[in-house]
C-alpha cells in the first residue's frame, strides 16, 4: 500500500506545472487597433538579431532609436518575425520593448 502511495506522489509531482506563466499585451494586425500615424516603426526579428526599418541594429540602439521615432509610449510598433526566427527570439524582443515602456506592439506575419 505504501508503494502505491509513493508512486502516486511521484506521479503528481512530475505532472505538476512548475514555473511562472507570463503574458504580454499584444495586438494582431487587422484587429481594429486604430489608424497608424507617424514615421515607420517596423522591427524585423531575425534568428540572430533584429532590424529596424530594414537596417541591422543592436538591442540597446533599438530602444534608443524607437524612442526617437515615437511621440508617446502608446504609439504602435510593428513586430515581424523573419527568416524562420524562433518564437523565443520574438518573445525576447517583445519583452525588451515592453520593459522599455512601449505599450502598443502589433505582431504581423
Amino acid at each position: 500500500m505504501i508503494d502505491v502511495v509513493f508512486l502516486l506522489l511521484v506521479f503528481f509531482m512530475l505532472a505538476a506545472r512548475f514555473g511562472i506563466d507570463s503574458s504580454f499585451p499584444l495586438q494582431l494586425a487587422g484587429s481594429g487597433g486604430g489608424a497608424y500615424s507617424g514615421p515607420p516603426r517596423l522591427v524585423d526579428v531575425l534568428p540572430e538579431g533584429q532590424r529596424l526599418n530594414g537596417q541591422q541594429i543592436e538591442s540597446v540602439a533599438l530602444i534608443t532609436r524607437l524612442g526617437e521615432l515615437t511621440e508617446t509610449p502608446t504609439d504602435a510598433i510593428v513586430l515581424r518575425p523573419r527568416d524562420d526566427a524562433e518564437l523565443q527570439r520574438v518573445v525576447d524582443v517583445l519583452e525588451l520593448l515592453t520593459d522599455a515602456g512601449f505599450e502598443t506592439v502589433v505582431l504581423v506575419e
